[in-house]
């Protein structure tokens, strides 16, 4: 089963730059995008054979999130009940008979870390969500979580050391979600390769040089690390400031 992951930074504009070209190459079971930017209406997307699930932001030009799947699930939630987050449509949860799909774009602490208090309550609540789940039957997460785990995850990591994205406290948040009982599939298939980042800066040609983070990501339930076949960074892909990533489970 294949899945694709992409953070298009305003899809009207990934549309005008190949999004339908990847779309339609990627043939994923399941295609998940983070930052829409649009609200209902705003767009119409023909897509064959595939059901679409929307969350919009309230804000115009904001957030937003949304999941097109050649299944249909069982079941379809929006946001984590948390009041603030509800009106950013940052989360979609899609419940199929062997698994849970967490589509997610995770808040960014912004310039000078001034929503970083809020992110690590969000970080909790999110993890309690998905934990729920997890108790029911497996589940994948996948998105723009806005934090490169490790060094190796980022270009310049002394430099970013106190920068959002890479502080100690993001970084911690990722870890208690990975201890609590998931794996990181690119780095379970990868566990030593540099340069392999997801985003890169408009600014100083940093794609160009791959100077670039990882902050996208398929996180997948512990039980499911063996069926993982597959983890890809379609780093060649353009249209967004960052690329897909995917993932293959073997779910026989």
């Amino acid at each position: 089963m294949k899945f694709v992951s992409w953070n298009v930074n305003g899809l009207r504009a990934c549309v005008k730059k190949g999004f339908m070209d990847y779309f339609e190459a990627a043939d994923a079971d399941v295609f998940c995008i983070q930052e829409t930017k649009l609200q209902e209406g705003q767009i119409d997307l023909e897509l064959d054979g595939y059901f679409q699930y929307w969350n919009y932001a309230e804000k115009k030009g904001y957030s937003g999130t949304a999941v097109f799947t050649k299944a249909e699930p069982l079941s379809v939630s929006y946001g984590i009940g948390e009041t603030e987050n509800e009106l950013e449509g940052r989360i979609i949860t899609l419940e199929f008979e062997a698994f849970y799909l967490v589509n997610v774009y995770t808040p960014n602490s912004q310039r000078e870390l001034a929503r970083l208090d809020y992110r690590m309550v969000w970080e909790d609540i999110f993890r309690k969500h998905v934990k729920s789940y997890d108790e029911i039957k497996p589940v994948v997460i996948c998105g723009d979580l806005n934090v490169a785990h490790n060094e190796i995850d980022l270009k310049n990591p002394k430099s970013n050391r106190k920068n959002a994205g890479f502080t100690d406290d993001e970084r911690g948040k990722l870890t208690e979600l990975i201890e609590s009982g998931f794996t990181d599939s690119f780095r379970k298939l990868y566990p030593e390769q540099e340069g392999a980042y997801t985003w890169w800066s408009y600014m100083r040609k940093a794609r160009e040089n791959n100077a670039g983070w990882r902050i996208d990501y398929f996180l997948v339930s512990d039980r499911l690390k063996e069926h993982i076949a597959c983890a890809g960074i379609d780093s060649e892909v353009m249209g967004s400031d960052h690329c897909p990533v995917t993932l293959k489970l073997d779910m026989k």
